[in-house]
């Protein structure tokens, strides 16, 4: 697949949650989300723009549903934090080769621990994910106390896997997997140069796109963290955040 636009940009690696739908349980702002479809439905016909595709920690089933509703019917999007693609054009899912029976042995592992140190504090594992686990509570300050519990746990075990926060889940992922390793899978099987790409994030968790793109913007309600590696901080948010910052690239 060869994608190239007049514009300076051929493609925008977005993140979901915080970006084109709040993280929460709340709903998603359709009306935000059919005008980022109908930059696509153009990018995609005029070649005139960059196309918006995904990089997210959500289950691979959840980015497919957003790119199917953002209308990205041509390139790969990323799900569960660089384990899976999902190509459009032909309703293909890749797991990431670098991922072997053992790694998915660890994360099968980590699974019953999580489940026998906080199942009876309510923490839950949020279904859909393959190769990786993420905790949610409605309490997130609990859930922030028990990081550091987790990576010790992990830690004393040696498996090789990550902790982190987000705004309101831990994400437990394998250690050499991640946004970033999956942009790289991404781009070389799309063609498109590095230099040619831009992406948006909100959290410390997108510092793997910003890495991996020439131009990184955030809407107004990131972390402050991840605002140093923007070159735009929109004045707006989540998905209203996003379609400035398409503005912004654009024009």
């Amino acid at each position: 697949m060869q994608f190239r636009t007049s514009g300076k940009y051929d493609l925008v690696i977005c993140d979901i949650d915080g970006c084109l739908s709040p993280e929460s349980h709340a709903p998603i702002n359709i009306s935000g989300l059919s005008k980022i479809a109908d930059h696509n439905r153009l990018a995609i016909q005029n070649r005139d723009r960059p196309v918006v595709t995904l990089c997210s920690g959500r289950p691979i089933g959840f980015v497919e549903c957003l790119c199917r509703l953002i209308q990205n019917t041509l390139i790969p999007c990323i799900g569960e934090n660089g384990v899976w693609l999902w190509r459009p054009a032909d309703n293909s899912f890749q797991c990431d080769p670098a991922i072997t029976d053992e790694h998915l042995e660890f994360v099968h592992e980590a699974r019953k621990l999580l489940r026998s140190l906080f199942q009876a504090s309510d923490v839950v594992q949020q279904p859909g994910k393959s190769a990786s686990v993420a905790l949610y509570h409605p309490d997130t300050a609990y859930l922030r106390s028990i990081v550091p519990t987790i990576a010790e746990e992990f830690q004393k075990r040696n498996w090789p896997i990550r902790v982190s926060m987000t705004w309101l889940y831990i994400n437990c992922d394998l250690g050499h997997v991640n946004k970033g390793t999956a942009i790289a899978r991404l781009l070389s099987e799309t063609g498109i140069a590095a230099e040619r790409t831009a992406g948006i994030g909100d959290t410390m968790g997108d510092r793997f796109i910003a890495e991996c793109v020439s131009w990184f913007g955030c809407p107004a309600n990131s972390e402050a963290e991840i605002q140093k590696a923007a070159a735009f901080v929109s004045p707006h948010e989540e998905v209203e955040g996003v379609l400035d910052i398409l503005d912004h690239l654009v024009h």
